[in-house]
């Protein structure tokens, strides 16, 4: 623990104008705060508030990095708290300093806050197309695609089409459909993916028909073995060249000629770093290395060492023994060389520097037709309005010309923008990159502008979205075109206990490499310093010997309860490398009854609302989709029982479900209930066929869902959110010309994800580790470390842009190697690399995961074990790269976690409850509308004071209160805390969901949500609504039921709010969710006031009876904040 800030010198510097850095800001290094920092010193300094730019990569920061500099500028106009820190009190002086050049310059930004330029670079992309739409290629500006990958396939199919058009690249897709074999579907699915990922190739793909382009493909290839060579070269200790070449020489005479060290032979010292010494360097990888790279342990004739019984004569036998001796030493000796076996494992990977001519073809033809693709690809987002980032990117950079050529608009943004600040560097792409070099180019030193990157290389963890750590360290090293960049490291963690930093240093210097290379995207670990002292046990470890997903799950809700016992307020996150390892702990959650939020965790898809709402959307499409219909049959507004449903299958296995739902011969022949279900969904369906083409797709599987019951068999009005995601899918597939196939709506609804439990708080949140990037929790549980990650996916082209001590990068490319091939060198190092890319960065996603905990981190990963061994990890797990740090936990827990069969019989006991049909009772009809005329006088006292408030108004008002009624008691039971007007806002589509579900019509909904949305927004804004909402009431309650006998009568009415406040006096409050739009608002509440006096004088008189205290009575109008409050009648 640090007392003091003791990179406080690194944080100072950053904030010098005049100079510009790259900062390395660790987890919870305090970024954020520094960036406002510097931001407030430009402002102080610049002329115009434009002439500073900040750029992240996410509408999320960029909205938190507005509001941190607003939030600064505000503490700069009142006084600072006696117990402010050391960073609040400089943060307000600087911020001090900006207001004045504000009040100097007239820039007023707390009324003005859009003259501060924080976009993401997206939106910087975008606003430089806008200017300049012709030299950036777009007319109007096109909009963003949700579905990108719609627009590649359509571009990957017109590309592969052209084979029967006889165009001049027709015989290139001959060539590529021919190495795959003539599996065009491979070929397409490649082209999509190849086109997603075009920002990386496409600049150098235009080369193509260069004469010189083969040459300058293959000398990179050169000085990457020759490079590489170098590398191992310098890493073998000079004091023991001698003995190996001794033990090479003694090898490579006894081994066969077509043995690697056969080309050794008189060699009598290293070979030389140059291209054409490869197959030298590969004997000696051959003698010294394993075929898994490890060092060799087993020293046999094949290897040039025969054992001394194969001879005779005993000068030879000693020489053998002596040899094999010789050997097992030096290769112990070089085991201490740190880095050494990964250099000759690399050596050994290298390819030949040379295409083969069938090598280069396939090269030539795969390079054509993909720049045919891009070209398909344009014209496609021409014609549908839409592009994706890449191309707003690729369109930016056309807008801002070459560097040696820049444009108007260059010009003109290099004498507006004067400082550029960048958050995130590290996720960083080739494409963003060249932009910054492009803002920035003809940046002079010491001419007034400034460029500031702040990011951390071992938090980078988006290959998948392009980002390349690689940038983050080339910029570190050159900087970014002409400037210079100083760099800074921060050091100290604000976010983390000390036990929690201590373990992470501990362990994660083992986890990343121990020094950085650019090409393979390795971060060497850099050291944190805590700032808070120690607070319990910090990280604890829980090894399993055996894969039991079950019981690892139990495990985590175990730990999920223990950490809601010791911290009720507290934060928990469970993180999981991939969506699919949560589904047994959801389940395990679910059966413990914990309420949680998950962010797109689980597909909509595997909603059970979505399913049978897909389910009967093909079999309304169609009739004679066996599978649908009895999936239909067995959805709860239905609910056949399996008996009744196989006698109905079986009974002809080629029928159509539907004719034999009218078979009335067959539906007689099952169970009483059976028939009776089948009635009523029989007479919804003969219904839904007639009417098949009179509406659209939405409304007419809407239409028979809400018949059939399909809102009442729901759970919670999260699942009346997925169906209306889903029925929303279905009308945009609709109006886009119809859902001819059914594979479409497969694929848009694999794409979309379940709506979170909105009646869950924030405390326990269950998300994968990149989706908890950025935030941190008090108590963080990372579940299924033991578990792999799937392999990727072979591309159609290999590349990679190597940068080493020249100002300019090589490319080396590589084909996929056909079908039935076994082996291409280039496509095999090139796959090599991006797998220790993949290894790095696996790396980073645990640290992420790791350093997300404030005060506990809980590590649970399995491996396997017998009586006798443990065996480690399997490769490409976590636990994999903890194992060092974590081995001795797993040894000590050696054959003591096992499962007792009370355990064992319980969890099946709650699958099989899980696993119970859930349905509509049989008897079960739609509701009769709610009448809109006035009650008779039959009426009951409790529907008349229900209906009281609403007997004037219209339905949708009705319905109105009803759902400002719901949330109030929501955020009353939640607590204040727990909610804000982002959440309120979040909300809507429930608002929308829940109103349709009550009868609004769907041309009302809008506004009548908006009533909603406004009512709970004033409602947290007035001192009074949260005032009656407050946790820290006494015997606080809402939505009472009371009853009782008042005047010989059973009276029955249920109280909006109620509690006892710190003076012992007891409240009754009413809710009015109306408005009013007139002009004297006194009349209006005097004249409710007089209205519902009546009604609260019986909810007091009631209340009377079972509590003897004062009570008081108010109406609460939300919309209005006002508040009418008396003393209840005696």
């Amino acid at each position: 623990m640090s007392n003091t800030i003791v990179d406080m010198e690194q944080r100072q510097r950053a904030l010098d104008p005049s100079r510009s850095f790259i900062v390395q800001a660790p987890a919870g290094s305090g970024k954020t705060g520094l960036i406002t920092q510097r931001f407030l010193v430009l402002l102080a300094r610049v002329a115009q508030p434009e002439e500073i730019v900040a750029i992240t990569f996410t509408r999320k920061a960029a909205a938190e990095m507005r509001e941190r500099l607003l939030d600064a500028l505000r503490l700069a106009t009142r006084p600072l708290a006696d117990n402010a820190d050391d960073y609040l009190k400089q943060t307000r002086e600087l911020a001090r300093a900006a207001l004045a050049r504000d009040a100097q310059q007239g820039w007023r930004l707390l009324h003005n806050p859009a003259r501060l330029r924080i976009q993401t670079i997206d939106s910087l992309c975008a606003s430089l197309t806008r200017q300049l739409p012709v030299l950036s290629r777009f007319g109007a500006q096109p909009a963003i695609s949700d579905d990108p990958d719609a627009l590649y396939l359509e571009a990957a199919r017109t590309t592969l089409a052209d084979l029967e058009q006889g165009q001049d690249w027709s015989p290139a897709i001959e060539q590529l459909l021919a190495h795959l074999d003539n599996n065009l579907g491979l070929a397409e699915q490649m082209l999509v993916s190849m086109l997603a990922r075009r920002d990386q190739w496409l600049r150098h793909l235009v080369k193509v028909r260069e004469p010189q382009w083969r040459e300058a493909l293959e000398r990179a290839l050169a000085n990457t073995v020759v490079e590489l060579l170098h590398q191992a070269r310098d890493a073998f200790p000079v004091m023991q060249i001698s003995s190996l070449m001794e033990l090479v020489d003694f090898a490579s005479q006894r081994v066969a000629d077509d043995h690697p060290l056969a080309a050794c032979r008189g060699l009598t010292d290293l070979p030389h770093a140059h291209a054409d010494a490869l197959p030298q360097w590969l004997g000696v990888c051959e003698l010294l290395l394993a075929k898994q790279g490890g060092w060799r342990k087993r020293l046999d004739a094949k290897l040039g060492f025969p054992a001394p019984s194969g001879t005779k004569d005993k000068a030879e036998k000693a020489l053998f023994k002596q040899r094999k001796e010789d050997a097992q030493a030096l290769i112990g000796l070089l085991d201490q060389v740190p880095g050494l076996q990964q250099q000759l494992h690399d050596v050994r990977s290298l390819p030949s520097p040379r295409y083969s001519d069938a090598q280069w073809q396939i090269v030539e033809a795969m390079c054509e037709l993909l720049l045919v693709a891009v070209a398909h690809l344009r014209v496609v987002f021409g014609s549908r309005g839409q592009v994706d980032f890449s191309e707003m990117a690729q369109s930016a950079l056309t807008a801002l010309g070459e560097e040696e050529a820049p444009s108007d608009l260059a010009l003109a943004l290099d004498y507006r923008i004067q400082h550029l600040l960048v958050d995130e560097f590290q996720d960083t792409s080739f494409g963003q990159f060249e932009l910054l070099q492009r803002l920035t180019a003809g940046w002079q030193p010491d001419d007034g502008r400034s460029l500031f990157l702040v990011g951390d290389p071992m938090q980078s963890i988006y290959r998948f979205r392009e980002a390349e750590v690689g940038l983050y360290l080339r910029a570190r090293r050159a900087g970014i075109g002409d400037v210079a960049l100083t760099p800074l490291t921060l050091s100290v963690n604000f976010r983390s206990q000390a036990g929690v930093v201590d373990w992470v240093n501990r362990t994660f210097a083992d986890v990343f490499p121990p020094s950085e290379d650019v090409t393979v995207g390795a971060v060497a670990y850099s050291r944190s310093v805590a700032f808070h002292g120690h607070d319990g046990e910090a990280v604890q470890i829980h090894p399993w010997l055996a894969q039991d997903a079950a019981a690892e799950a139990d495990r985590v809700v175990d730990l999920i309860c223990r950490a809601q016992r010791e911290n009720p307020r507290g934060s928990i996150a469970v993180l999981v490398r991939a969506r699919s390892h949560l589904a047994e702990i959801v389940a395990a959650m679910k059966r413990e009854g914990l309420r949680y939020r998950a962010i797109e965790i689980e597909q909509l898809g595997h909603r059970p609302v979505v399913q049978d709402l897909y389910a009967l959307t093909r079999a309304l499409l169609h009739p004679a989709d066996r599978l649908a219909w009895l999936a239909l049959l067995r959805a709860p507004w239905c609910g056949l029982e399996l008996a009744d449903l196989t006698r109905l299958a079986d009974a002809d296995a080629s029928a159509v479900i539907w004719r034999q739902l009218q078979d009335d011969a067959l539906i007689a022949q099952l169970s009483a209930p059976g028939r009776q279900r089948l009635t009523r969904l029989r007479s919804v369906l003969v219904k839904a066929m007639a009417a098949r083409f009179r509406h659209g797709l939405r409304h007419w599987v809407e239409s028979v869902w809400l018949q059939l019951g399909g809102p009442a068999c729901v759970e919670n009005s999260t699942d009346l959110e997925d169906a209306e995601v889903f029925l929303n899918l279905l009308q945009t597939l609709d109006s886009a010309g119809g859902l001819d196939e059914v594979q479409l709506l497969d694929e848009r609804l694999a794409k979309l994800f379940a709506r979170p439990d909105i009646e869950a708080d924030d405390g326990l949140q269950l998300m994968t580790i990149h989706k908890s990037k950025g935030l941190e929790f008090d108590t963080v549980i990372l579940p299924g470390l033991g578990r792999k990650a799937p392999p990727d996916e072979s591309p159609l082209l290999m590349w990679l842009e190597r940068w080493s001590s020249g100002a300019r990068g090589e490319l080396l490319l590589a084909p996929l190697r056909a079908t039935g091939e076994v082996h291409d060198a280039i496509y095999n190092y090139l796959k090599s690399v991006d797998k220790r890319k993949a290894e790095f960065e696996t790396g980073r996603v645990l640290y992420v995961a790791a350093t997300r905990a404030r005060r506990r981190l809980h590590v649970l990963g399995h491996t396997t074990a017998n009586e006798q061994d443990l065996r480690p990890p399997q490769s490409g797990s976590l636990l994999k790269l903890l194992w060092p740090t974590l081995e001795e936990e797993f040894v000590q827990a050696h054959d003591s976690v096992r499962p007792t069969t009370a355990e064992v019989t319980a969890r099946e006991d709650g699958f099989a409850a899980l696993a119970s049909l859930k349905r509509s009772r049989a008897e079960w009809q739609p509701p009769t509308p709610t009448s809109s005329w006035e009650l008779g006088a039959e009426a009951t006292l409790l529907e008349q004071e229900t209906e009281l408030e609403f007997s004037w108004a219209g339905e949708t008002a009705r319905h109105v209160g009803t759902v400002v009624h719901e949330l109030l008691q929501r955020i009353a039971q939640q607590g204040l805390q727990h909610w804000d007007e982002q959440r309120i806002t979040a909300l809507r589509p429930y608002y929308r969901a829940a109103l349709l579900r009550l009868g609004v019509m769907a041309d009302a909904v809008e506004d009548a949500a908006a009533q909603v949305e406004q009512s709970l927004r004033l409602t947290l804004r007035d001192e009074r609504g949260r005032w009656i909402l407050a946790s820290g009431h006494q015997d606080s309650a809402c939505e009472l039921a009371l009853s009782g006998m008042l005047g010989g009568r059973v009276v029955r009415v249920v109280i909006d709010r109620s509690f006892v406040d710190e003076h012992g006096t007891r409240w009754i409050i009413d809710y009015k969710t109306g408005a009013h739009e007139g002009g004297d608002s006194t009349a209006f509440l005097d004249s409710e006031q007089a209205r519902y006096q009546h009604q609260l004088s019986r909810y007091a008189a009631l209340m009377q009876l079972r509590d003897p205290r004062p009570i008081r009575v108010g109406l609460y109008f939300p919309r209005l904040q006002a508040w009418r409050a008396w003393e209840a009648e005696g």
